[in-house]
């Protein structure tokens, strides 16, 4: 996953398509066609049980006991999808409150700039839909939100925080080396952007092999590297969606002030010397903070640059 990124997803008019079992690279998800939890089918009228999936969906592991999630969250477990990005813009249109889209396999998941997201077996690959989140509502600054909860979710299950950190603008890193990344898009409806999708890979079992890595990049990490054994991916969805909810609840409380301050206090590099590539050049400073629209800002030799989107390279 890379760079925060507002694209409609999927059909511009909202139209579901439907789910095809089996074509590899293309098409609906193998394993669930339909949603589970509070918002599920109920236009959100419906009562909210105490975890909002918690009844098992097809296509979930056999004996994986389904996730506890915060109430009101709705969940839809894949086996095999092309993308979960691809498969939130497409059930856009039945979604009416906050639901996780997971899958076993991608087959056709990507990162920043449209790059492959390879995700070898027993990591985790999701997204999270937010119907009705628009770009006037601060929806490209979730992307800190999430690198928030992604943070906790981590120390949770029993990482030191001293070994995670958040890189600029929605990675995680553990021992300085890739964990987690995030991608958002947003979802279009009736030509106009209707709902964010946040996806989020983490690299549970095991890192991408070299081969699979873009010239330049942090070398890739893995959880169980550091835990001795990795948590299944349900295991994370149930320690990452309340985190979440908790780090939302205070964006839409107190704005993005509390969020840019955690942000920053578990920020990588913050007081050093980093370059930010940009098309067509390249910017040497110090980062110095992140401002108030998220922009990266740096110290240079020509004084305070501020950078709305790019890479960083320590």
């Amino acid at each position: 996953m890379g760079d925060a990124d507002d694209r409609g997803g999927g059909d511009a008019a909202g139209r579901r398509q439907p789910l095809r079992r089996g074509r590899r690279g293309g098409g609906g998800g193998r394993g669930a066609g339909q949603l589970t939890g509070a918002n599920a089918g109920t236009g959100g009228k419906g009562p909210a049980s105490r975890a909002g999936s918690a009844r098992r969906v097809s296509g979930e592991e056999p004996g994986e006991a389904p996730p506890v999630l915060p109430e009101g969250h709705a969940l839809l477990a894949l086996g095999e999808v092309d993308s979960t990005l691809d498969e939130a813009a497409r059930r856009l249109a039945e979604i009416s409150g906050p639901t996780w889209i997971t899958a076993t396999r991608q087959t056709a998941g990507r990162g920043r700039r449209g790059r492959p997201w390879v995700s070898p077996p027993g990591n985790f690959a999701a997204t999270l839909v937010l119907p009705g989140l628009t770009p006037g509502q601060g929806a490209a600054l979730r992307s800190f939100v999430a690198a928030l909860a992604l943070f906790e979710a981590c120390t949770v299950l029993g990482t030191p925080p001293d070994r995670l950190a958040l890189k600029w603008p929605n990675d995680v890193l553990l021992d300085g080396g890739k964990l987690a990344g995030i991608l958002l898009e947003g979802l279009a409806a009736g030509g106009r952007i209707e709902g964010l999708a946040i996806g989020i890979g983490v690299n549970l079992a095991a890192a991408p092999p070299p081969e699979a890595l873009e010239p330049g990049a942090l070398a890739p990490v893995a959880l169980a590297d550091c835990l001795g054994t990795a948590p299944a991916p349900a295991a994370f969805l149930e320690a990452l969606a309340p985190a979440f909810a908790r780090w939302e609840g205070q964006f839409r409380a107190g704005g993005f002030g509390p969020i840019r301050a955690a942000w920053l206090a578990r920020a990588a590099r913050l007081g050093e010397a980093v370059t930010a590539r940009l098309p067509g050049e390249e910017v040497r400073g110090i980062f110095r903070d992140v401002d108030g629209e998220g922009h990266l800002v740096l110290s240079t030799p020509r004084g305070a640059r501020r950078i709305a989107a790019g890479e960083i390279f320590f």
